[in-house]
Parts: structure tokens; C-alpha cells; sequence
């Protein structure tokens, strides 16, 4: 629909009228003063201005003027109203992306595949679905560091996890590092809003930082962490596709349980792609997204084509002006 910012700008429009009744007064009294030796030929030249109606010139000029003021008046197209959420998470996805992220015991679209295309896979179909959080992405090994920063950028988020790769960052597991690397990010965001789910299918075999004394940091600061231990008890696939028994998770899950307990959040075991996606539905049941915020309608300014329209009709108008002088002249 089209609205104006500034509606009262149009009572400017009777500003030409009041100057146009003033005129002739005026014109009168200065027609009055003016003395010529004789009379003949200006008799009935007063009545006849008089009589003058307002001809194509003063329309013209109305019509420029018209103008002006609507463009004074921010004429705008506003859009259909749109909710924004009132307030966001700040979530940050930590993946291990050790060696044995490689193993290929989750069954995926009818084929067997590594834990690493299954967690890449179903964390972006949950990244799609948290409008409204800043989300972040840590991926850790036998080090771990940021592969995206805190952002309301879902699409970037998706993008550089699906180019996690196994062995990126080491073969061996620095759970610690990648707690505390979460930590210094989201320390600085508002408290009760944030959130680390943590994804591995080992123990902490690599870095600097204990994770339990990571995570009691994290309960320090009102960080709440999820931990979800991936993989199998012990099922992989042979190269022509049957799984038999093979290396499972060497997951230490009564640590994964300590950090998530200490800090208020949950443990999780993702034996296979359907519990994956139950946790996910879980976690977004736990940490539920923003909503009820203000209604924002886009506007568009339309100001700048009556202004536009105005400047050319004003330009032609004093060219053929310029025109018409240089001819009588």
C-alpha cells in the first residue's frame, strides 16, 4: 500500500493560491504610478489584466510546485508486515572431525555413510530451522579452532560445515580445547542465551584444557552445553555394503555426561540417523526459538521520482524559455 512519511507537507499546495490572490493588488497599485504622455491605447488595459484567468504559465508553475511538495510529503510503498523474533540464542555447533568421524556405521538414504555426512547433514536441515539464533561453528580434532563465527548468517553456517573434512584438524580428539574455545566466544553474549551442543564419538585424547574443568567454567558463566556421543556399539560396513561387527565409539560418556549435567544440559547417545534426529527435535524442544516479536512492514521512498519529474519539467521549462528569449531577441 502507499503512504506518506510527512502528510501535513501538503497543506504547502494553498501557498501558491494565497500568492496568486495577493498579486493583483499589488500589480493594481504599481499600474496606478505609471505616467505616459498620453492615454490613447490603454483604455480598458486595467479591466482587461483584471479579467486575466490564471493561463499556461501559472499552470505550469502549479504543477511544478505540485510536485515539489509531493515529494516533500516521502511518498512510500509499504509492504506486507513481516514478524522478526524478539531475541535470539547464541548457539554455537561443536564437531569433532577426528579420524574416526570417517567410520561408516549410519545407514543414510539407503546407504551406508560416515558419521561426519550424517551430522553434517542433519545439523543443517536443524541450522535451517533456528531462525532467529546466532549461530556459530567450531570444528575440533587434535586442535580446534572457528570455522564461523557467531552469525545471523544460517546459509554461511551450512556452507562451511558442509566442507568439513575428516582429518582436517588432526586425528586425534581435544574436547577441553573445544569447550574453551566455545566459551571465549560466547562469554561476551547476554546471559540465559547460550548454548554449546557439542558432537563427538571419542574421548579426549589431544589439547591443553581438561573438559571437565572446562565445563565447570561454562557453569560459571551460565553456558549451557549439550553433548551428543556419535556412532554405533560396534557395527560397520564391509566393502560390498553388509555391515558386520567392527570398531565402534570409543566414546567416554561418563565425562560427556558430567560436562552436559554440569552445565544444565543434556547427554545424548546417536546410535543411528533416526536417534540423531530425535535429538536434534529434542534439543529444539529444549531450546526453542525466539518468537512473538515486533511486526516490521517493509518500506520503500518513492520520494525521489515526483522530485526527478519536477527537476526535468523546471530544466525544459527554462530552456524553452531561453529559446523563446533568444528568438524575440
Amino acid at each position: 500500500m502507499m503512504q506518506f512519511a510527512w502528510p501535513w507537507m501538503g497543506l504547502m499546495l494553498i501557498l501558491p493560491l494565497l500568492v496568486w490572490w495577493g498579486v493583483p493588488a499589488v500589480r493594481a497599485e504599481r499600474e496606478s504610478a505609471l505616467q505616459v504622455p498620453d492615454l490613447h491605447g490603454f483604455d480598458g488595459l486595467s479591466a482587461a489584466r483584471a479579467q486575466t484567468r490564471p493561463g499556461l504559465r501559472q499552470l505550469g508553475l502549479f504543477l511544478l510546485w505540485s510536485l515539489l511538495v509531493l515529494a516533500a510529503m516521502r511518498p512510500q510503498w509499504v509492504g506486507e508486515p513481516q514478524q522478526t523474533p524478539s531475541s535470539g540464542r547464541d548457539l554455537i555447533l561443536g564437531v569433532d572431525i577426528s579420524g574416526s568421524m570417517q567410520e561408516e556405521d549410519f545407514r543414510y538414504a539407503g546407504r551406508y555413510v560416515s558419521r561426519l555426512a550424517v551430522v553434517r547433514e542433519l545439523a543443517r536441515q536443524f541450522i535451517a530451522r533456528r531462525e532467529g539464533d546466532r549461530i556459530g561453528l567450531i570444528l575440533f580434532g587434535e586442535q580446534a579452532y572457528v570455522q564461523t563465527p557467531l552469525t545471523l548468517d544460517r546459509n554461511t553456517v551450512q556452507h562451511f560445515l558442509a566442507e568439513a573434512t575428516v582429518g582436517l584438524a588432526g586425528k586425534a580428539t581435544a574436547i577441553g580445547d573445544a569447550i574453551g574455545l566455545s566459551i571465549k566466544r560466547l562469554r561476551e553474549r547476554p546471559e540465559g542465551a547460550r548454548v554449546l551442543i557439542l558432537l563427538t564419538d571419542g574421548a579426549n585424547t589431544a589439547g591443553n584444557v581438561d573438559p571437565a574443568e572446562a565445563a565447570q567454567l561454562a557453569k560459571r558463566l551460565g553456558i549451557r552445553i549439550y553433548t551428543i556421543g556419535v556412532g554405533s556399539d560396534g557395527r560397520s560396513r564391509s566393502a560390498f555394503g553388509f555391515p558386520f561387527g567392527g570398531r565402534g565409539s570409543d566414546l567416554d560418556e561418563a565425562a560427556l555426561i558430567g560436562i552436559a549435567e554440569a552445565t544444565g544440559g543434556e547427554y545424548f547417545r546417536a546410535r543411528s540417523t533416526e536417534e540423531m534426529e530425535q535429538i536434534y527435535a529434542r534439543i529444539d524442544q529444549l531450546e526453542p526459538t525466539e518468537s512473538g516479536g515486533e511486526a516490521l512492514r517493509p518500506r520503500k521512498e518513492w520520494f525521489h521520482w515526483p522530485l526527478g519529474l519536477a527537476l526535468l519539467c523546471g530544466l525544459s521549462w527554462l530552456i524553452v524559455g531561453l529559446s523563446a528569449e533568444r528568438r524575440h531577441g
